[in-house]
């Protein structure tokens, strides 16, 4: 099973990121630029929040804020989990999977972030191991 260090190697994206003193309109803007459901809010290079659709779609959609005057920071999730670089596909599904989270912060060992992972990133390498396993157990039985 791949590590995130694996994972994220082959991950081409740049980082999507906002600040806490940012308005949510342009966190939408910029989730969508980068066709993301989230953003992970940095204060500097510190991890202070993360801002989802679900975040928007709860905290301002439904209690009729203005999105161009909220700023990030009243609406982020600021109790986030994050991983490090050494956790597996199999065991950051298992903690989205229990938390119900989407998406995860992936730090390092000097607690900077070097990225985050949905459920379709870890969805999609299941998928792909999967394939490998079936065509390997294929060749060994024609073989």
């Amino acid at each position: 099973m791949k590590t995130l260090r694996q994972l994220l190697s082959s991950k081409r994206q740049p980082l999507a990121v906002v600040s806490p003193n940012d308005a949510v309109l342009h966190a939408l803007k910029v989730m969508a630029d980068h066709d993301v459901g989230a953003l992970l809010v940095l204060d500097g290079e510190r991890l202070v929040g993360i801002f989802s659709e679900r975040d928007y779609a709860r905290k301002i959609a439904l209690h009729g804020k203005a999105s161009k005057d909220t700023q990030v920071s009243e609406i982020m999730s600021d109790k986030v989990l994050y991983v490090s670089l050494d956790r597996t596909v199999s065991e950051c599904m298992a903690i989205m999977s229990e938390k119900h989270f989407r998406h995860l912060p992936v730090l390092d060992d000097d607690q900077q972030v070097v990225g985050i992972v949905s459920i379709g990133d870890l969805v999609k390498e299941t998928i792909c191991e999967q394939e490998f396993i079936i065509r390997q157990l294929e060749q060994y039985i024609a073989g």
